[in-house]
């Protein structure tokens, strides 16, 4: 076993657990490397050498046989990726996408087809997400800056002995620079379309000779790119504007007594969404008072202050009928039914007329106040009066962490490692879910979380390295509440608020072993025991705090307790593999290995019979494939094939009704057991290096997914043939293209004493993906979008002056979206990525 600084370096691999897939090689020569940070060996003829730590120890990128994308800090930069959404565009089979208004800030996250979208942090997500081996359990706080970034390492497929729970489809890892005591910094200022600025920088201090410090920073501030127009000016009360409704009549677009102006703006313009205001710090202090010790100490703090995501309505028909926008009374003919949703004057469908077009929408984020008399009017708040609710559209975030990391080497064959932290965070944002000036939809939620975790590793080899091995135990501890307001009026119940505070703890116990009988031969075993236990209460009272009245579905819900531990809490995952290197430059691997997605109580019931259970979802993927360097290390070639087998798929049911009975009543937002299936397919990445001061880079994909059956709930099934409602063969889960490809591409030119300039050129292809149910309803359509970037640096390599283009060709796509269009809501809403960028960026180094 050799040492490098504080860590164990494997010159061979250590725990051949898959296929190390190739990193983009760097836009600029990466830093040597100091414990764990990017290394490279490479010219400007070589393809790019990373070091990673996807395994515990640090190994070379293409000696560590895994699924996994490593991208330097300076090809991000080179991409213009500044967040961690943006990394997927060119990982195959990964989709990372920023979530819409409805789920406040948090992040999509799918891997081979397995992830999550709810930001509820009483759900797991499916891909883990690691910041300096820190683990951050909820998507909630995850549209994280690449702020002073060495490197990203996304990792495919389950990661149950290497990452532990919820890392089912794989896990993406951000490693920050850390202090070498250099003296060096830089600081970087960009200027861009609608007002965009963004300053960032860091510097590293030698303190003494065995302390260094590093700091970072980051501040970002954009104008959106929805427009939120006033209806009512638009199209004055009583005008003579006109509409062809959903039954197909022509009827004035907003009669007399209707939806009132509410601006006094020439154009009509209530605010604008999708902006940025982002500011993120991060501090570390490094103490090594011997070769044997390193000690890094790290706090960050990130504050996020902006309009909404934006969202657009969606105009969308399933054979032949629009179902969204589409909502009438359940009393036809009377527009103070029993589910009104208009509370003005006239007759004013949910329908077209509330499309606004690609880059706007009518949301008002008011429920205005309405005197209906009937089913709802005994339950208002007040003498039969709805109460409005008044939100203001904005999303804050605050959240901060702390953590140690202590390296120590106990004898040149063992080495201790233990990771502690501790991060918390709140956060409020409002939905205006159906985006019309209408009454319909109207949400507020505020989170509030923490947790602590605790790891300890125990890094050891035997018989002059030949069988190396880590043992390792995992704890934590987290706490979340939501206080959410829900205004939804096309219920009989009143507007309401809910109070859910979830306790939750995971113990683990995790081992690997890597032995090498022969010289090329590495065959590698892991093994990790999980248990979990959480705790839900359910509060739900009126907006003034008392109870909400008798007779209420949803007021019975207030201060129920459920349950989630015993045997369906605990787990054992287990990964096999054997590894063979055929040169020193091509190796071959076949592996076996698990995760699951932990299980839990259903975190939105709407009544009593709504609170069940739900269990861990399971995978077993079997993988094959390869890694190579050909050429003289120009080409840099590596393909995984695998299959898996998917059970227990936990899926979120918005109708109850038709999939498992009227018992479970409307609306209904349900996480069950839903069925079973199998997944295969393959990722290809290369990169080449053809001539000098050239590098092309280029990456496929394609997941085959099919549920192969599904599960009976009572008397139902709840997809399938039986039940049209619900899932069906064929269909595929959410957010998962069946292709996805990327190819860039870049050349230095020598400008001589002038220094040199570098054009770069990135283009990624997403197939079409559902962000609901299988229907045109929440259909994002396939789409390619082109980056480009022309940068100058000087001749001493202190100086850049970069210019770029985001969505060069203008392209209109969306990224997420929410679909309520199945259930008793009638609409679907989603968020258009944005629309073609420019920016100017000046760095300068020191």
């Amino acid at each position: 076993m050799t040492k490098k600084g504080k860590g164990i370096v494997c010159r061979t691999s250590l725990f051949a657990m898959g296929i190390a897939l190739s990193s983009a090689a760097g836009a600029q020569a990466p830093q040597a490397s100091t414990s764990g940070q990017t290394e490279s060996a490479s010219t400007a003829r070589d393809v790019e050498t990373i070091m990673v730590t996807a395994q515990f120890r640090e190994q070379n990128l293409q000696d560590t046989p895994l699924a996994i994308t490593a991208v330097s800090g300076a090809m991000l930069e080179a991409r213009s990726q500044t967040s961690i959404a943006d990394v997927a565009n060119q990982a195959p089979s990964v989709t990372l996408k920023p979530q819409g208004a409805s789920y406040g800030s948090s992040l999509v996250g799918n891997i081979r087809g397995v992830g999550q979208q709810d930001f509820s942090a009483a759900l797991e997500p499916g891909v883990g997400l690691y910041v300096d081996d820190v683990y951050y359990a909820t998507l909630t706080g995850s549209i994280l800056d690449l702020l002073d970034l060495d490197r990203v390492e996304i990792l495919r497929g389950p990661q149950g002995t290497l990452a532990g729970k919820n890392s089912i489809g794989g896990a993406v890892k951000l490693y920050s620079r850390r202090p070498t005591g250099s003296n060096t910094g830089y600081v970087a200022a960009t200027y861009g379309s609608r007002n965009r600025i963004d300053l960032r920088g860091s510097a590293d201090f030698k303190l003494t000779d065995t302390i260094s410090a590093r700091i970072a920073g980051v501040s970002k501030k954009q104008d959106g790119y929805i427009k939120r127009l006033d209806f009512g000016c638009l199209f004055p009360a009583g005008g003579p504007t006109t509409v062809v409704n959903n039954a197909g009549a022509t009827v004035p677009i907003n009669p007399a007594g209707g939806i009132p102006r509410m601006t006094a703006s020439d154009n009509c313009e209530l605010g604008r969404e999708g902006g940025v205001g982002y500011t993120a710090a991060r501090g570390q202090l490094r103490f090594q008072p011997s070769s044997d010790l390193d000690i890094n100490i790290a706090v960050d703090y990130t504050n996020e202050d902006r309009v909404n995501a934006g969202n657009v309505l969606l105009d969308r028909s399933i054979a032949g009928v629009r179902r969204s926008p589409n909502f009438t009374d359940r009393l036809p003919g009377n527009p103070r039914g029993a589910t009104d949703i208009n509370p003005f004057g006239g007759v004013i469908p949910y329908d077209a007329r509330f499309v606004c077009g690609n880059y706007c929408n009518y949301a008002t984020y008011i429920g205005a106040p309405d005197s209906s008399t009937g089913p709802q009017g005994a339950f208002a708040n007040t003498g039969g009066v709805r109460a409005g609710t008044y939100y203001d559209g904005r999303l804050t975030y605050e959240g901060w962490g702390i953590s140690g990391q202590i390296e120590y080497d106990l004898s040149d064959d063992l080495q201790l490692v233990s990771i502690t932290a501790y991060r918390a965070y709140h956060s409020k944002w409002d939905a205006d879910d159906d985006l019309s000036p209408l009454a319909h939809q109207n949400n507020t939620s505020k989170l509030r979380y923490w947790q602590f975790t605790q790891e300890l590793r125990l890094n050891g080899s035997f018989f002059e390295d030949a069988l190396q091995y880590t043992v390792g135990g995992f704890y934590m501890k987290q706490f979340s509440s939501i206080l959410a307001g829900s205004d939804i009026r096309y219920t009989t119940d009143p507007a309401f608020f809910n109070n859910d505070p979830t306790d939750a703890n995971t113990k683990a116990a995790f081992l690997h072993l890597a032995w090498k009988p022969v010289d090329r031969l590495t065959l590698s075993a892991g093994l990790r025991y999980t248990d979990e236990y959480k705790r839900y209460e359910f509060g739900r009272r009126l907006p003034d705090g008392s109870p909400l009245p008798a007779g209420s579905a949803v007021g019975a819900l207030d201060g129920r307790v459920g349950i989630y531990d015993g045997p369906i809490s605990t787990n054992f995952d287990y990964r096999l593999n054997a590894q063979y290197e055929i040169t020193p430059d091509i190796s071959i691997y076949g592996q076996v290995a698990t995760g699951i997605k932990g299980g839990g109580i259903n975190p939105r019931p709407f009544n009593f019979a709504q609170v069940l259970p739900f269990g861990p979802e399971k995978q077993t993927t079997y993988e094959l494939g390869f890694k190579s360097d050909l050429f003289d290390r120009r080409v840099r070639l590596n393909a995984a094939f695998f299959f898996s087998k998917y059970s227990d798929i936990q899926l979120s049911l918005s109708n109850c009704i038709a999939i498992v009975g009227a018992a479970l009543g409307s609306p209904c937002n349900l996480i069950t057991n839903s069925g079973d299936a199998d997944v295969k397919g393959f990722e290809v990445e290369a990169s080449v290096r053809p001539v000098e001061g050239m590098m092309i880079d280029g990456a496929v994909s394609f997941v085959d997914f099919d549920y192969t059956s599904f599960r009976t709930f009572g008397t139902a099934t709840v997809g399938g043939p039986g039940n049209p409602a619900g899932p069906q063969f064929g269909d595929y889960p959410l957010y998962t293209p069946r292709w996805k490809w990327s190819i860039g591409a870049q050349y230095e030119i020598d400008l001589g004493d002038a220094g040199s300039l570098t054009p770069r050129i990135d283009t990624s292809f997403q197939d079409e993906i559902y962000f609901g149910v299988n229907l045109p309803t929440s259909l994002i359509d396939s789409y390619v979008v082109s980056n480009a970037r022309l940068t100058w640096s000087n001749a001493d390599g202190d100086l850049d002056v970069s210019a770029e283009v985001t969505n060069l060709f203008d392209k209109y796509y969306l990224l997420t979206g929410f679909d309520r269009s199945s259930g008793a809501a009638g609409f679907s809403i989603a968020q258009p990525g944005r629309p073609r960028e420019w920016a100017v960026t000046v760095k300068k180094r020191f």
